[in-house]
């Protein structure tokens, strides 16, 4: 599988871009508007068939390149059918596959930073979009938030993959790339060794962050697939 991390400085999200080396049928995985021309550029280099934009969720601190992406490739864009996005061409439910050559992403419902978050796994790895994060998770406290939702995702479906399949987050902010399944559940200080819910839930309400600078902008302009704002 051809597989690249891009990285947006300005919101430390992660945009996925994964081909099949042989049809190469291409998908984007939680694009970024502003770098829209730059995620083209790398496909149009490498001969790529751009096949399916991807959203994770209703991202709420930076606005999706999707809708852009699909106006001037004709890929197909995709999210969660809770995201209530009408303009996505496909409305994902548990255990729908996007297929891209011999390779296919199957989603996983995976809710608590928001009712949209999907999950996606592909051969040993894991797109867990801003659910778990490297040694953290994603916030509970906007956007449908809710900690046992969360704790769900994580314990009962993310942590029963294998150990060793490797997690790809939507963000990193301590200059990490990737972890493992096996890393999280001993390491993650809100969620890994064995916390309990109670526990879980008690560290979410306590965190104390600001608001995401551009989610006034961000979350209406994504349930239009980030095409009018």
């Amino acid at each position: 599988m051809i597989f690249y991390q891009l990285i947006d400085s300005e919101t430390s999200t992660f945009t996925y871009l994964l081909a099949d080396e042989f049809t190469n049928e291409a998908v984007l995985i939680d694009t970024v508007l502003e770098n829209v021309d730059r995620d083209l550029k790398l496909i149009s280099e490498m001969g790529l068939i751009l096949k399916y934009i991807i959203d994770t969720h209703v991202h709420a601190d930076h606005i999706t390149g999707s809708g852009e992406l699909r106006k001037r490739t004709g890929a197909k864009t995709a999210i969660s059918s809770e995201a209530l996005v009408s303009c996505a061409d496909i409305s994902l439910k548990e255990g729908d596959e996007i297929n891209f050559g011999k390779y296919s992403l199957k989603a996983l419902k995976t809710p608590g930073h928001t009712n949209s978050c999907m999950s996606f796994t592909t051969d040993g790895i894991v797109f867990t979009g801003d659910v778990l994060l490297i040694r953290g998770t994603g916030r509970t406290d906007f956007q449908e938030g809710d900690a046992q939702k969360m704790y769900d995702s994580i314990t009962k479906k993310i942590f029963t993959l294998p150990p060793e399949t490797k997690v790809y987050p939507a963000h990193d902010y301590k200059g990490f790339t990737y972890t493992t399944v096996e890393l999280e559940k001993k390491f993650n200080p809100r969620i890994g060794n064995n916390r309990t819910l109670a526990e879980f839930t008690e560290i979410m309400n306590n965190l104390k962050l600001a608001p995401p600078t551009k989610i006034d902008v961000a979350v209406p302009a994504n349930k239009l697939c980030g095409l009018q704002i």
